[in-house]
C-alpha cells in the first residue's frame, strides 16, 4: 500500500514491519512521532522512559530477552544515552537493537546543533541515514537485520526535514520475527574489565567487517552523470543536490556515514574532474576523503553551521536562482512566546517582581527568558537548573535569598531528581522551583511519570512530587497556584528566607490540555484604565495596547484572571461586571 508518510511515521512502519516488540523512548523535538505512531500499534510494547537513558537500557534489555527493540530520541537526548551506549557497543545484541536519533540542524527547538554521526564513530557502531521518508521505512527495517547480522546496535540517524517532511512510502506487512532464547553468557554480557577488555577486540573485528560491507551495501550508491563534477553527499542534502543538479553531475550518496566506505569512495573521485562533499554540520565524510589522500571541496564553500538548501548549493556553484514567489508586505516577526493562559506565566512575574535570578532549564517554561519578563538566567540542559543553583550557591553563598532553580514536572523526572539529592545531601540552602504543569508540554503533550497515564493514556503509576521531595529529604515543600500572584509572591518570599532546602511546586495543569476549561475572556473598563500598562509587564499575547488603553482579545484570553489582579485600577473585569 502507497501512503504519503512524514519520515518519523516512516521509521515507526519501518520498525513495526521489521519485527519490533519492545520500544522506549524519552520524547525529544524532532524525533518524538516515531515512539507515538509505535504506540498505535497493540501488538508491540510502547512506552514513555523517564530519559533517554532508561529508555536505551530498557532496549537493550529486551534485546538481551532475545526481541528486536528501539529507543528514540533527539540529538542531545543521544548525550544522555551515551553511557549504555558505549558499552552496548562491547556487549552487542541478541535480538536486533535501533537507536533512533534525530539531529536539528539550525536548532529549530535545540540548544546546539550537534552531529550525532560523532557517536557513532566513537561507540564504533553501524549508523544509517535516509534522504526521504521511504528510505527511512526501508532503512529501518534493515537496521534489525545488521544488528543481528553483526551482533551490534545501529544508530538511525534522522534529522528535522527528513523527520517532518512527507513522501511517498510503500509499506509491506509485519514480519513475525520468532523470539531468541536467552542463553546466559557473562563473557559477552557482563562487562567488568576482565569480560570488557575481550569484548574490545570483537568490536575491532566486527568494524572491519562492517568497513568491508559498507562497500557494497545497498545504503551507498552511486548515480553515474556528467564527470565534470561529482559529489558526495548524505541525508537531506543529497536531496538539495538532486534538484539544483538533476542527473548533471555524478553523485555518491552515503546512507551508511559510519563506517564509511574507501574503496567505493576512491573508484567514484578518480572518475570525475572535480570532487566536492556537501554534508550538513561536521566534516566527517570530508575528513575521511582527506585521509585517503583526496582533496575535495567541502567546507571551505559549505558551512558547518545551520540547515543547507536547494539556494545554498546554487549560490556555491553560481548557478542561477529559481524565481520565488516574494510578498511585497513586510511580515513583522513574531517571536515565541507562553501562550495566553500558561500557567507559568504568574510565577515568572512574581520571580522579575522580585529580581530573584533564576537558573533555567528546558521546557516551554524557557520562554520566561522573553521580554518583558526576561525571567531567566541560564539554560544549559535537562536537569542543569537543579545542579547549576547548587554550584551557584555553593561559590556565592549570600545568593540564596535572590537565586532559585526552575524544572518542569517532565524535566525533574528526567534528570532533575539527582540534583535535588545533592542538594538535601549536601544541605544547600537552596529554593528549586517545580513548574508543574501536569504534560510534557514543549514536545506535544506526552504524559510523564507524573500524570498518572501511559503513552496510550491508561491509568498508570503516579508519582507523588510533594513526597517525593520530602523522602530524598526537603523538609519544606509547598504548593502554589501560579494564577494567584499573591500566594506566589508569599511563598517564593518565605522560601527564599528559609535557611534550609525547599521547593515550591506551582502546579496548574496547561491550558492547552483538553480536559482544561477555560473562563470566559475578561474585558477592559476603558473609563477606569489609566493607561499604566501594569498588565503588559505580564507579556500575555491577548493583552495589548489600543488607542491608549488597555485592550482583551476575546479570541485569546482564556479569563485565567491574572491580569485582573494586577491592574491596581480594577480596570479589567469579568463579563457582566
Amino acid at each position: 500500500m502507497k501512503k504519503l508518510m512524514i519520515g518519523n511515521e516512516a521509521v515507526s512502519r519501518g520498525l513495526y514491519e521489521g519485527g519490533i516488540k519492545v520500544v522506549s523512548s524519552y520524547p525529544g523535538t524532532p524525533s518524538t512521532e516515531i515512539t507515538e505512531f509505535l504506540a498505535k500499534y497493540d501488538d508491540i510494547k510502547s512506552e514513555w522512559a523517564p530519559n533517554e537513558k532508561v529508555g536505551a537500557e530498557v532496549a537493550f534489555g529486551a534485546s538481551l530477552a532475545g526481541v528486536r527493540s528501539a529507543c528514540a530520541m533527539k540529538h542531545v537526548g543521544l548525550n544522555v544515552a551515551a553511557d549504555p551506549l558505549f558499552t552496548l557497543s562491547y556487549t552487542g545484541v541478541n535480538g536486533g537493537l535501533v537507536i533512533c536519533v534525530a539531529d536539528d540542524p539550525a536548532m529549530h527547538s535545540s540548544q546546539n546543533e550537534q552531529d550525532s554521526r560523532h557517536y557513532a564513530i566513537a561507540a564504533k557502531v553501524p549508523m544509517l541515514e535516509p534522504s526521504d521518508s521511504e528510505e527511512a521505512y526501508e532503512f529501518s527495517k534493515a537496521a534489525f537485520d545488521i544488528s543481528e547480522k553483526f551482533d551490534t546496535p545501529v544508530i538511525l540517524r534522522m534529522c528535522t526535514r527528513v523527520a517532518h517532511s512527507q513522501s511517498i512510502v510503500e509499506t509491506g506487512e509485519r514480519v513475525e520475527i520468532p523470539d531468541k532464547p536467552y542463553v546466559k553468557n557473562g563473557a559477552k554480557f557482563i562487562m567488568v574489565p576482565a569480560n570488557a577488555i575481550k569484548r574490545h577486540v570483537v568490536v575491532e573485528e566486527r568494524t572491519a567487517k562492517l568497513k568491508e560491507y559498507a562497500e557494497t551495501c545497498p545504503f551507498n550508491r552511486v548515480e553515474t552523470g556528467g564527470t565534470d563534477i561529482g559529489i558526495i553527499t548524505s541525508g537531506t542534502s543529497y536531496q538539495y543536490v538532486k534538484e539544483v543538479f538533476g542527473d548533471k553531475v555524478s553523485v555518491l550518496k552515503i546512507g551508511m556515514p559510519n563506517p564509511l566506505p574507501e574503496k567505493l569512495i576512491l573508484d567514484f573521485a578518480a572518475k570525475v574532474k572535480k570532487l566536492y562533499v556537501i554534508e550538513e554540520l561536521d566534516p566527517i565524510i570530508e575528513t575521511h576523503c582527506r585521509n585517503l589522500g583526496l582533496k575535495p571541496i567541502g567546507k571551505e564553500l559549505f558551512s558547518p553551521l545551520g540547515e543547507f538548501s536547494q539556494e545554498t548549493i546554487a549560490k556555491a556553484f553560481g548557478k542561477p536562482l529559481k524565481e520565488t514567489v516574494k510578498t511585497d508586505t513586510a511580515v513583522p516577526v513574531r517571536p515565541p512566546m507562553m501562550c495566553a493562559g500558561c500557567p507559568h506565566r504568574g510565577l515568572y512575574y512574581t520571580l522579575a517582581k522580585n529580581k530573584v535570578t533564576v537558573i533555567g532549564d528546558i521546557g516551554c517554561y524557557t520562554l520566561g527568558a522573553q521580554p518583558p519578563l526576561c525571567a531567566v538566567d541560564s539554560t544549559l540542559c535537562m536537569g542543569a537548573s537543579v545542579s547549576g543553583l547548587h554550584g551557584f550557591l555553593k561559590a556565592n553563598d549570600k545568593a540564596a535569598n535572590k537565586t532559585v532553580a526552575v524544572i518542569g514536572d517532565s524535566t525533574f523526572m528526567h534528570s532533575g531528581i539527582t540534583g535535588l539529592v545533592n542538594i538535601a545531601y549536601n544541605c544547600t540552602n537552596a529554593t528549586v522551583i517545580i513548574l508543574d504543569n501536569s504534560i510534557t508540554g514543549m514536545t506535544g503533550h506526552q504524559q510523564n511519570p507524573t500524570t498518572g497515564y501511559n503513552i496510550k493514556g491508561d491509568p498508570a503509576g503516579k508519582v507523588d512530587l510533594e513526597s517525593l521531595c520530602r523522602a530524598i529529604g526537603i523538609r519544606r515543600v509547598r504548593v502554589v497556584d501560579p494564577y494567584d500572584l499573591k500566594a506566589c509572591d508569599t511563598a517564593v518570599k518565605e522560601e527564599l528566607a528559609a535557611e534550609e532546602p525547599s521547593v515550591i511546586i506551582s502546579r496548574r495543569p496547561c491550558v492547552l490540555l483538553k480536559y482544561v476549561k477555560t473562563a470566559p475572556p475578561l474585558k477592559v473598563n476603558k473609563e477606569k484604565c489609566r493607561s499604566c500598562k501594569k498588565c503588559m509587564t505580564l507579556g500575555c499575547p491577548a493583552v495589548s495596547f489600543k488607542e491608549g488603553k488597555a485592550h482583551i482579545d476575546a479570541t485569546l484570553c482564556v479569563g485565567c484572571e491574572v491580569c485582573k489582579g494586577l491592574c491596581p485600577f480594577g480596570a479589567i473585569e469579568k463579563e457582566g461586571e
